[in-house]
């Protein structure tokens, strides 16, 4: 399943649940359009504290989402890739997920 997601556009909450729970994949299209991360103060915080970038924070969040997500975020810059790719890494503490259930 693909459809639009991201932290800013949400509305496959319930979906996501429901294909995890069936084991079914699910890939966020634009998992990092439709909105702009510096504006979110919640978002600048968070990448603040951690030592990464909001982009980066945005890509984590999906991972740490379900366990059936599944990101393909496209870039055209070998920069942007190894920042994508860090992603994996970074940790998102609870209190910081729950900042960014807000956005």
């Amino acid at each position: 399943m693909q459809n639009h997601y991201n932290l800013a556009h949400r509305a496959d909450d319930a979906l996501i649940d429901s294909l995890a729970a069936d084991g079914i994949a699910y890939v966020p299209f634009f998992p990092l359009g439709g909105f702009t991360p510096l504006q979110s103060t919640a978002l600048s915080g968070v990448a603040s504290r951690l030592g990464v970038t909001p982009m980066q924070v945005a890509l984590a969040w999906l991972l740490r989402r379900a366990p059936n997500v599944l990101l393909i975020p496209g870039t055209s810059r070998v920069e942007h890739l190894r920042e994508n790719l860090a992603v994996a890494e970074i940790d998102l503490p609870a209190d910081a997920m729950k900042a960014l259930e807000q956005i």
